[in-house]
C-alpha cells in the first residue's frame, strides 16, 4: 500500500521522463504539464541563482494557468571550474564537454520551485552534488557519443544510462544528477502539507 496521503496530484512542469519516473517512484502522482516558458530570457549567472530563478518561471508560468493546485518546476545543469555546460547541440559540442569533464570533478546543480498561487505559497532551493569522472579515452568518447545519449543531456551524459561508467564516483544527491533531488523535495512537499504520512495507531 502507498505510505503518501496525496489529496491532489501534483502539477510536473516539466515534460522530462526522468523527473516523472522519479517522483512516481517515490509514491507521488503527476500530472505532466510542461509550460512555454523561454530559458534564453533569463540572463547567464552564476549556477545556483540561475537555477533558482529558472525553476521559478518554470513552476510559475504552469501556475497562473492552474492557481489552486500544486505546481513543481526544476532546472539542472552542470559545471566545471565556473562554466555552465549546457546540452550539446553537435557530436563536436558533446566531445568538447566529455573532454572537459574527464578526470575532472564537476557539480551538477538543480533548482526546484514548489509553488501555488490562490493562495500565495512557493518554496524554492537549489542542491548541488560533485560528480568525479574517470579520465576517458578517444575511443572511448566517440562510442559513447555514437550511442546519442549525450544529447539532450546537460552536460553530455545521463548517469542513469550508459553514461553510468563514465562516472567514478559522487558526493551528494544521486537523484539530483539524475534530475531531481527527491529526498528534498519530499521534504518541502510535507512541509508545505501537499503530501503526508498516515499516522499508525499501534494495534
Amino acid at each position: 500500500m502507498n505510505p503518501i496521503v496525496q489529496p491532489n496530484t501534483l502539477i510536473l512542469a516539466s515534460n522530462s521522463p526522468r523527473r516523472k519516473y522519479l517522483l512516481e517512484q517515490a509514491g507521488i502522482a503527476v500530472d505532466v504539464i510542461p509550460g512555454d516558458f523561454d530559458e534564453s530570457t533569463v540572463a547567464p549567472d552564476e549556477p545556483r541563482p540561475y537555477t533558482s530563478r529558472l525553476s521559478q518561471a518554470k513552476a510559475e508560468t504552469v501556475a497562473v494557468r492552474y492557481p489552486q493546485r500544486w505546481v513543481l518546476g526544476a532546472d539542472t545543469i552542470v559545471s566545471i571550474h565556473g562554466a555552465v555546460l549546457g546540452k550539446p547541440d553537435s557530436q563536436t559540442s558533446a566531445r568538447c564537454m566529455l573532454e572537459q569533464l574527464s578526470g575532472q570533478t564537476h557539480q551538477v546543480y538543480t533548482g526546484f520551485t514548489i509553488c501555488r498561487l490562490d493562495p500565495n505559497s512557493r518554496h524554492t532551493e537549489v542542491v548541488s552534488t560533485d560528480v568525479t569522472f574517470k579520465s576517458l579515452s578517444k575511443d572511448e568518447i566517440d562510442w559513447y557519443i555514437h550511442t546519442n545519449e549525450p544529447f539532450g543531456k546537460a552536460g553530455a551524459y545521463a548517469i542513469q544510462g550508459l553514461g553510468t561508467f563514465l562516472v567514478r564516483s559522487i558526493n551528494g544527491s544521486y537523484t539530483n544528477v539524475v534530475g531531481l533531488p527527491v529526498c528534498e523535495v519530499i521534504e518541502t512537499l510535507i512541509r508545505q502539507k501537499v503530501i503526508q504520512l498516515p499516522n499508525r495507531q499501534a494495534p
